[in-house]
């Protein structure tokens, strides 16, 4: 007989609200409670920071997609794959209404934890689509990952999710190891 598995779940201030229609609403409307945690607070280093995020606003979207932060323009990605992505010249996390709605909610509070690391590598003027690295490589995804990463092992996250969790559709399994040695997750 095996033992049960623990169930891992974000903090209990975290809320998310998962009836909301797609539109526009600020960040602690989508995620109360998402200010109380210490990984949240976390990300900023300084009062301007906490603002930034304090003032960024979450698109819920009709479209199936995960989450990212709307970039000012269309990426070069964007026009070469077809991407069509919000944009948006405010701080804004887009979220696919089916994603808030259904995903495990350790999965969409270590998402928005990835990518509001990623509004403030924005706002200290990164490059969050740089084309001289493929996706895996990337230091701005390298660093989001790395908070959710440590957010989730901190919580009692085990491996197995841990690769789960970074494994999406849009990476090779080799750039895939790859991801997984560079954020010192063990393969399977």
């Amino acid at each position: 007989m095996t033992p049960a598995r623990k169930s891992v779940e974000p903090p209990p201030e975290f809320a998310i609200r998962r009836e909301l229609d797609p539109g526009r609403y600020g960040l602690f409307q989508v995620f109360p409670g998402l200010e109380k945690v210490p990984a949240f607070r976390a990300l900023s280093r300084d009062e301007e920071e906490s603002e930034v995020l304090a003032h960024t606003q979450v698109e819920v979207i009709s479209e199936d997609v995960w989450m990212y932060v709307a970039p000012k323009e269309t990426p070069a990605l964007g026009r070469t794959s077809g991407w069509r992505p919000v944009v948006s010249p405010k701080d804004c996390v887009v979220v696919g209404h089916l994603h808030l709605s259904e995903s495990p909610a350790l999965i969409v509070y270590l998402d928005i934890l990835h990518e509001l690391c990623h509004v403030l590598q924005r706002h200290h003027g990164r490059e969050l689509w740089d084309p001289r690295y493929v996706y895996v490589d990337r230091p701005t995804e390298l660093e989001a990952y790395e908070v959710a990463v440590t957010e989730a092992r901190r919580l009692g996250a085990g491996e197995a999710f841990l690769r789960d969790y970074l494994k999406v559709e849009w990476v090779s399994e080799r750039d895939f190891r790859r991801l997984l040695r560079r954020l010192s997750v063990t393969a399977s």
